[in-house]
């Protein structure tokens, strides 16, 4: 028995001199400033499930956004993306247009965002938030302290709503739920949409009251109109992910399934396909959509306010 007692008490000193030598518990420790009790963030950092993914790195190497404009909107601007986004919209009209009416944001802009970054729940789980953010600190430098910065805000929620720091699924980068949010920007943007006393990243309610409340907090106006690229809306989209390939693709297939429920035809900002000349593009996409319009020419994106 006392040897048994031994072997355990070995064991354990052996964890916590593990975790003591963990350079990345030691960062997210001092993030955390006492923030949340010690116990539960040593308890994280020497969980069995705990692992640094290599791949990772070479994931952040080569994103989808940094692909040429014809290659990214190919992923997302496709049939598949506009029937389910009028899919989800018909069967979740009402508390869409809920959302859209309290935050004053396009509905169709908050159906394509979860579509985008989870495609409605489908996919939003590659690995463990925690092994996400651990490995960036690990193996990547330049990320290091945006990742600790993460990983400390992260532990702080799972402290506060009790859940197991391996549970959460997200993507590589660290985002997580429907909505995919990085863990600081749950804490300040997530709402609790259905007043159930809890910000939940995969019920509906939360997750696309939570979206829309992201657009309005960094710069959506109340029911603008304006898709210019200097404003509001495309800023604010900008904002959810720093990316223009991303802005384009969600503006556009926001308009196909905008078209797909409504079955009234948009403006088409996109004359690549049936004008060669730049200029009669800019004369036709001025016409048509107006001053102050993005419109799309050659795959690459300019403004009806000035020419090439």
């Amino acid at each position: 028995m006392k040897k048994t007692i031994n072997i355990l008490l070995l064991i354990l000193i052996n964890q916590a001199n593990a975790v003591d030598d963990d350079f990345a518990y030691r960062l997210v420790s001092e993030k955390l400033n006492g923030a949340i009790p010690d116990k539960f963030v040593r308890a994280a950092f020497s969980h069995k499930g705990v692992e640094v993914h290599k791949e990772i790195a070479e994931k952040f190497a080569k994103p989808y956004e940094k692909k040429p404009w014809s290659d990214y909107r190919k992923i997302f601007v496709k049939e598949s993306r506009i029937s389910a986004g009028a899919k989800f919209y018909s069967e979740n009209k009402d508390l869409i247009n809920e959302v859209s009416n309290k935050y004053a944001v396009d509905p169709f802009i908050i159906v394509t965002i979860a579509g985008v970054e989870s495609n409605y729940g489908i996919h939003h789980s590659q690995y463990s938030v925690f092994n996400s953010l651990y490995s960036q600190i690990h193996d990547m430098p330049r990320r290091s302290k945006w990742a600790t910065r993460e990983l400390a805000e992260f532990l702080k929620y799972c402290f506060n709503d009790e859940l197991d720091t391996q549970e959460i699924g997200g993507s590589y980068a660290g985002a997580f739920g429907f909505g995919q949010f990085i863990p600081s920007s749950f804490t300040r943007y997530s709402v609790d949409f259905n007043n159930n006393g809890t910000r939940e990243p995969y019920s509906w309610p939360d997750v696309l009251g939570s979206i829309a409340n992201y657009l309005r907090m960094n710069g959506y106006g109340a029911n603008s109109s304006d898709y210019s690229k200097e404003g509001d809306i495309y800023k604010s989209v900008f904002a959810y992910n720093h990316a223009d390939n991303y802005v384009m693709a969600v503006l556009e297939l926001t308009e196909k399934i905008k078209e797909r429920v409504t079955g009234k035809k948009n403006q088409s900002n996109d004359f690549s396909e049936e004008i060669k000349s730049f200029e009669e593009a800019f004369a036709k996409a001025r016409e048509e959509l107006g001053p102050n319009r993005v419109f799309i020419w050659n795959n690459k994106k300019f403004s009806t306010n000035i020419s090439k």
